[in-house]
């Protein structure tokens, strides 16, 4: 770090982004500016402060994690700025609870958080990293579309005073006795159709489950993975 460097604070959301300059020497904010949430806008502002500065300054740019997720960092990353994503719960600059809380005065925290170092980074995660949890994240939604249509055909079924003798249900017995079953007219149709619903998500699911499998065996993966699913409840899906 050269003694002309600057930190800019970035407080950001999903349609604006609030800019400040922080220095060592003046110790507080500078030079605010609150822009449309687009990564151009904040390399304006950094060829902005350039003309304030000089073109030998050296920018550590940074935001805390939230909504915009990793798509800031890796945008300015790619034009070659120093970016950091603040991890919120390790910034030691605390937020006053009597002050109102403003759009300046976070992007002032997290630009004299930068400056300070009073504050831990978040693991930025790799392009395969976030291919898998985009992966993970397809197979939840059809974990809870199969949970939905389970609900949808045993409220059918308490509805139309079918009741299951078993013991639990979604076992092998009680799909027998849900294929079993003969409603009049119409029903008939509507339950064949939730069940296969059933039928073609639980397929996916063992599908997907062994797709997990495979990218778990991989390289960057199989070792922790291994480690981690030696704690009791801890399988492969959430290792």
């Amino acid at each position: 770090m050269n003694y002309n460097t600057v930190f800019v604070g970035m407080d950001v959301h999903k349609e604006s982004f609030t800019l400040c300059a922080y220095t060592i020497d003046a110790e507080k904010g500078s030079h605010f500016q609150r822009t449309e949430a687009d990564y151009k806008n904040v390399l304006k502002y950094l060829e902005f402060l350039r003309t304030v500065y000089g073109n030998d300054a050296n920018f550590i740019c940074g935001y805390e994690a939230g909504c915009l997720g990793y798509t800031l960092y890796h945008q300015l990353t790619e034009h070659h700025v120093n970016c950091v994503i603040l991890a919120p719960t390790t910034m030691l600059e605390q937020r006053s609870k009597r002050r109102i809380k403003t759009d300046r005065r976070d992007a002032e925290i997290i630009a004299k958080c930068l400056a300070q170092h009073n504050y831990s980074p978040v693991h930025i995660p790799t392009a395969t990293d976030e291919e898998t949890k985009e992966f993970l994240r397809m197979r939840d939604d059809h974990k809870l579309a199969l949970k939905k249509v389970k609900q949808q055909i045993l409220a059918f079924c308490l509805r139309h005073n079918y009741r299951y003798d078993g013991n639990s249900h979604w076992t092998a017995a009680h799909i027998k006795w849900l294929k079993s079953l003969n409603p009049e007219a119409l029903y008939k149709e509507i339950l064949d159709e939730y069940l296969l619903t059933y039928t073609t998500l639980s397929d996916k699911l063992e599908r997907l489950d062994k797709r997990i499998e495979e990218l778990a065996s991989k390289d960057e993966y199989r070792e922790s993975v291994k480690k981690l699913c030696c704690f009791i409840g801890i399988k492969t899906h959430t290792a």
